[in-house]
């Protein structure tokens, strides 16, 4: 179920606040047998290009409460807690709807999975609600700032992670990055690329990431990290994953930005994009391991 409001007028959260309070708690008993029945059929026909929509009749002051059917249980408290959060909270997430509903749609088709984000921020609780069920991880630069969102948010995986190069680099390493140790499909932690992350916790390396957000680390400024090994390292995790018969698919936030855009374009390759909402880039890269005379880019 998707509400929009408009943004221009007044914050989003504003909006779905007010409408939310506008509610009674009927409203979640009366409908609850006919969103079961409609999520179940959601789910059936999941692999067709259809889409439904429902639009529940708000009970009047004294409709008679109809009983819950045993289909219908409580919500987990990751997605309570999540609800509650974004209801309330005057800050709102750093992409845009069009942007989030770019990754939502495929975490619908592909939850719960594997999920690696580079980056902890307003929106993490929201990725890890949306891949319920699912192995969400966060990458973050700032240990000070893992330590605030753990005080909100203890449930939320996240990790410390170091980056050696800076943004001032970008041009230097576009041209390292070319060259064949850097081309070449290989383990991250045994890759000889200057680009390669070879430093992160053992976990991420030994998951089959499904999905792959770059959305951090830092990057508007000339010594900030950057997301040039972020970029780099997503995409060689995907080239080297697993062949399942499965892409990784991986997004790239902020590419009206110089770095964002060139690195992205070169090494998750233009051949690979399937979609660019704003400032979001949506790749979906096959497996190379076991075709290694494949090119880089197709």
């Amino acid at each position: 179920m998707t509400y929009e409001c408009d943004r221009s007028s007044k914050p989003c959260n504003e909006a779905l606040r007010r409408g939310r309070k506008s509610c009674d708690n009927n409203l979640a008993k009366n409908d609850c047998d006919r969103l079961s029945s409609f999520l179940s059929s959601d789910q059936q026909n999941s692999s067709t290009a259809t889409s439904q929509t429902i639009s529940p009749n708000i009970p009047t002051k004294d409709a008679k409460v109809t009983n819950c059917s045993p289909n219908c249980t409580k919500i987990p408290s990751s997605l309570a807690q999540a609800i509650i959060h974004y209801t309330t909270s005057s800050t709102i997430p750093q992409q845009t709807l069009k942007e989030i509903s770019v990754t939502a749609k495929v975490l619908r088709k592909r939850s719960p999975c594997n999920f690696l984000v580079f980056g902890l921020g307003h929106d993490s609780l929201m990725w890890s609600a949306l891949n319920h069920g699912g192995h969400t991880v966060f990458l973050e630069e700032d240990e000070s700032w893992i330590a605030q969102i753990k005080l909100s948010f203890a449930t939320l995986e996240s990790y410390h992670v170091t980056y050696n190069n800076k943004v001032s680099q970008a041009d230097a390493l576009m041209e390292v990055g070319k060259g064949s140790e850097c081309t070449k499909v290989v383990q991250t932690r045994s890759s000889k690329c200057q680009l390669a992350l070879k430093g992160l916790p053992d976990e991420v390396y030994e998951v089959k990431w499904d999905l792959i957000m770059v959305d951090g680390p830092t990057g508007y400024h000339e010594e900030a990290p950057g997301r040039m090994s972020a970029i780099y390292t997503a995409g060689m995790m995907a080239r080297n994953r697993e062949d399942d018969g499965e892409s990784t698919h991986v997004f790239v936030h902020d590419v009206d930005r110089d770095v964002e855009d060139k690195f992205s374009r070169v090494f998750l390759c233009d051949g690979y994009v399937m979609k660019q909402e704003g400032r979001l880039r949506h790749f979906k890269i096959p497996s190379h391991r076991d075709s290694l005379d494949k090119p880089f880019c197709p």
